[in-house]
């Protein structure tokens, strides 16, 4: 006879297990502790074995009976429920343990290691910060389970802030994260695809850089006269004489320095193109060095923090100290020291634009012509160097009076 509730609630407890049976194999198991447990028989290839669906009154009979007649179509199409159930327990486990945090924190550590496209450390830094910025949202979320809506509410919020660049550079970097995730066989598709356009497109701003030959010398006349940290002012001295990026510039190590062959070698892990950078040194660059080397040399950074030798100068100690002489941040910053170069180089017109952008360190996607431009202008960079540092000279002593300091940090 089937099963009825009045049934199950009335049993009792024995000194034995026994079982109470429904029909099509679901059956009731009655523990001596009282105890009520739903199981299915079935049998497949050839054995006969028992599945747990559930206990009561958690599952009532209907639904057990729901969940037998579900055993009963994976037998029928040759699958073992049993097999089943423990391949969708994993898949869940899976499912919680794989977080869109934990998929990101796999991703970024994929990227700091990836070779030749690895992640230098300023680009890892920012890009985990971003990242971070997910947590609250969507970061203890499993990445199979969000969607859309889940991914643009989060950068939305971020949107709102007025920080428009990072909400877009971080839907991105989410972007990245969920095909990695598709990559690694956690997700079917990146849910991010169709949200481009979703966002406000920012403002493109440049870097602040005084290009005017004129300014250009009263700037250098008032770095000259700069009355704050001497590292400080000899990294913004250093700076338009070697116009490289202000994170080499922050990194840069005693060990990558040839004084007698007046070379700095910037390190693949340390330049944006992940590539070694060579930079040839003029003979102003190499008193500013000497003059550096007196004060934090011969071992660690060229320009440490002030608080701990074993960490480099602060991303924001050049731009300071450029406030600190009364240049608003749309007029210089420094980064705007390689765009000055840039834009001076060229327009003298004595360097070939290759020679140029071969010392800026840009990119260029033929790597063939790379390897070959990296070698044809290296004799005109040397000299291009030593006619820059003589040319930022002329304009720093052109007999201008000095800027005058507007505040101090």
């Amino acid at each position: 006879m089937p099963l009825t509730d009045i049934a199950i609630r009335n049993a009792k407890p024995r000194e034995k297990p026994y079982k109470l049976g429904d029909a099509l194999g679901l059956f009731l198991l009655v523990k001596p502790t009282g105890g009520k447990l739903w199981r299915v028989k079935y049998r497949i290839h050839g054995k006969e074995k028992a599945l747990a669906i559930g206990t009561y009154p958690t599952v009532g009979l209907a639904e057990a009976r729901r969940r037998r007649d579900s055993a009963r179509e994976l037998v029928f199409d040759g699958r073992d429920p049993s097999i089943e159930k423990r391949r969708d327990k994993m898949r869940a486990e899976m499912a919680s343990a794989t977080t869109f945090t934990s998929v990101a924190e796999e991703y970024c550590a994929k990227r700091k290691r990836d070779g030749a496209k690895a992640w230098a450390p300023a680009t890892a830094n920012r890009s985990e910060y971003l990242l971070s910025l997910l947590r609250g949202s969507i970061g203890d979320m499993p990445i199979a389970d969000i969607q859309p809506i889940d991914v643009l509410t989060a950068v939305r919020r971020i949107e709102k802030k007025g920080q428009l660049e990072s909400a877009r550079r971080t839907l991105q970097l989410a972007g990245a994260v969920f095909r990695y995730a598709v990559a690694t066989a956690r997700i079917p598709s990146d849910p991010t695809r169709d949200l481009r356009g979703a966002l406000t497109t920012p403002t493109v701003t440049h870097y602040g850089a005084i290009i005017d030959p004129e300014r250009v010398g009263e700037l250098l006349r008032a770095i000259e006269g700069y009355e704050g940290q001497p590292m400080t002012k000899l990294a913004m001295q250093l700076a338009p004489h070697v116009f490289v990026r202000p994170g080499e510039l922050r990194h840069a190590e005693w060990s990558e320095f040839d004084f007698d062959g007046a070379l700095w070698r910037i390190p693949a892990a340390k330049t944006k193109m992940r590539k070694d950078h060579l930079v040839p040194l003029s003979r102003q660059s190499l008193a500013l060095l000497e003059d550096a080397k007196a004060l934090t040399g011969p071992e660690g950074y060229v320009f440490p923090s002030i608080r701990s030798r074993r960490r480099p100068m602060s991303d924001n100690t050049i731009n300071a100290g450029l406030r600190r002489l009364g240049y608003a941040s749309d007029e210089m910053t420094a980064h705007g020291f390689r765009a000055m170069a840039s834009t001076l180089l060229n327009e003298s017109g004595k360097w070939h634009p290759d020679a140029i952008e071969r010392a800026l360190a840009h990119g260029d996607r033929d790597k063939v012509r790379a390897a070959y431009h990296r070698g044809a202008h290296w004799k005109e960079r040397v000299e291009m160097a030593q006619w820059w540092s003589d040319y930022l000279d002329e304009r720093r002593d052109d007999g201008q009076p000095k800027r005058v300091s507007k505040s101090r940090i």
